[in-house]
């Protein structure tokens, strides 16, 4: 683990190069020079599968390949007084960033929301969101732990929300409900700061975090909106690691055993059937 100081300065640089991610409009990323994209699914604070992902992704060798991670915190891994270890993931996407600041990409999930908003998210009657909390002062003190803490927010605050390749494949945690889908603005999502109302439920950044109606009507109106073919998704839990829910839809689930992840080519027309081809397990 690196020291406290270094990785304080570690995820202020992050911060930086997220906010200015070339291709970012807004919360939203049309990444340059992207040939391929590699998907994670929901990490949750699995390191080995974060660790494979990477293995997988081989950024180093394939300079047109980008990768993007949805929602890293809030996991089963605990120290020692019960505190959450999933902050190490956000700790190695920091360093991923500025080895690749143009090929790494993170999107938030509902639980990054929740954290930096303050909205309590319960599981087994644990507060995650204060188990989260404790998890930077276990790891690296009381003195640089806050500090550290702060820092996470202030990344989770920066982060784009949705990412768009050259082929038209929309990257998102989720999409909106189809209650919520007339109000919804793709418009709110290009605005350099959020409105209170975006953050809020009904709000159009929440609504794409939040959502879980995966019905094909309700896919294909929200690519309409969003100007997109095809959607690659996170935050519903698969047995086998990922999901077909209608013919324009992809989810992908990291957090369990098998994992999932999906590489597809960025660069040419794909078919919903050429995207779940794509499909692989770490």
């Amino acid at each position: 683990m690196p020291a406290p100081d270094r990785i304080l300065t570690f995820l202020r640089q992050a911060v930086v190069l997220v906010r200015g991610t070339p291709g970012r409009r807004g919360r939203v990323v049309e990444p340059e020079n992207c040939t391929e994209v590699l998907v994670a699914g929901d990490l949750h604070g699995h390191v080995p599968h974060f660790h494979g992902v990477m293995k997988a992704a081989d950024l180093g060798n394939h300079p047109g390949r980008h990768v993007v991670f949805q929602e890293l915190i809030h996991g089963n891994f605990r120290y020692p007084n019960g505190a959450d270890k999933s902050h190490q993931l956000v700790d190695l996407f920091a360093l991923l960033k500025i080895q690749f600041p143009r090929q790494v990409h993170y999107i938030p999930g509902n639980h990054e929301l929740a954290q930096w908003t303050g909205r309590t998210v319960l599981k087994a009657d644990a507060d995650l969101n204060t188990l989260f909390e404790q998890g930077p002062a276990a790891a690296y003190g009381p003195v640089f732990g806050p500090q550290v803490y702060q820092t996470y927010l202030d990344l989770f605050k920066s982060l784009p929300v949705v990412l768009r390749t050259p082929n038209r494949v929309l990257v998102s945690h989720s999409l909106p409900a189809a209650r919520i889908m007339p109000a919804f603005d793709p418009g709110r999502l290009r605005a350099t700061e959020y409105a209170d109302v975006d953050l809020q439920p009904g709000g159009s950044v929440h609504a794409v975090l939040w959502g879980r109606d995966v019905t094909a009507a309700n896919c294909a109106e929200y690519l309409r909106r969003m100007d997109a073919d095809l959607l690659v998704s996170g935050h519903i839990a698969s047995d086998t690691g990922f999901s077909v829910p209608n013919d324009r839809q992809l989810i992908v689930d990291c957090s369990e055993s098998p994992a999932a992840y999906v590489l597809f080519p960025a660069a040419r027309p794909l078919t919903h059937a050429d995207l779940v081809g794509c499909v692989r397990t770490v």
